[in-house]
């Protein structure tokens, strides 16, 4: 496995950079958000890796951050996403951002990924949203703009259940109480609170 490669910086596009290291030119797959982070061609330059193995051949990718990588392995286990698709959501959407909007089951931010539409953006969703935390922690700490807590509190988790018992959807009965959560107070956030809090953001 080759886990990084420190050498010079050779050629650069948009989606593939070469880093020569003691006279070998290695092609690294990148996305946008690595590639807006290299140095001038001709310096030198850290590029942590990730070989991607198949019957047809090998593909070695690169990322500026240690987050960008987990990210992009994690993307890499959901059935239909692959590398390709994977290097996508990196080019469009920052890792945080990408973290937030599975957290708040935000379906919209996620389908503006080219390649992901309303059903796979969901499947994500569905399939990630208690794994991201592992990749950005401050994720899971402040889910999504004015959200808070990815990693509920007990009274919150009340609320969301039983909003849903109630017939509304899981994600949006999730964002609503993350959006109450991040206009009360800490000591005004009970059960009762959250759920009259979040029935007003759902029917408003």
């Amino acid at each position: 496995m080759i886990a990084r490669l420190v050498g010079r910086l050779v050629d650069a596009t948009p989606s593939e950079i070469v880093v020569d290291v003691h006279g070998v030119g290695y092609a690294v797959s990148v996305p946008l958000s690595t590639f807006d982070k290299l140095p001038a061609v001709g310096a030198e330059v850290t590029v942590l890796t990730c070989l991607h193995v198949r019957e047809d051949g090998m593909t070695l990718f690169g990322f500026a951050t240690a987050e960008e990588r987990q990210l992009f392995r994690l993307l890499d286990t959901v059935s239909g996403i692959g590398p390709k698709l994977a290097l996508n959501v990196l080019s469009c959407l920052a890792v945080t951002t990408f973290c937030h909007s599975i957290l708040a089951g935000d379906i919209k931010t996620l389908s503006k990924v080219n390649g992901i539409g309303k059903r796979t953006a969901e499947r994500l969703v569905v399939e990630l949203r208690d794994r991201v935390g592992d990749v950005v922690p401050a994720a899971a700490a402040a889910a999504g703009a004015g959200g808070q807590a990815g990693a509920l509190s007990r009274a919150a988790q009340d609320a969301v259940a039983a909003l849903e018992t109630l017939g509304f959807r899981p994600d949006l009965a999730r964002r609503a109480v993350q959006q109450v959560c991040g206009q009360l107070p800490t000591e005004q956030q009970t059960a009762e609170s959250l759920i009259r809090h979040g029935l007003q953001q759902l029917k408003s």
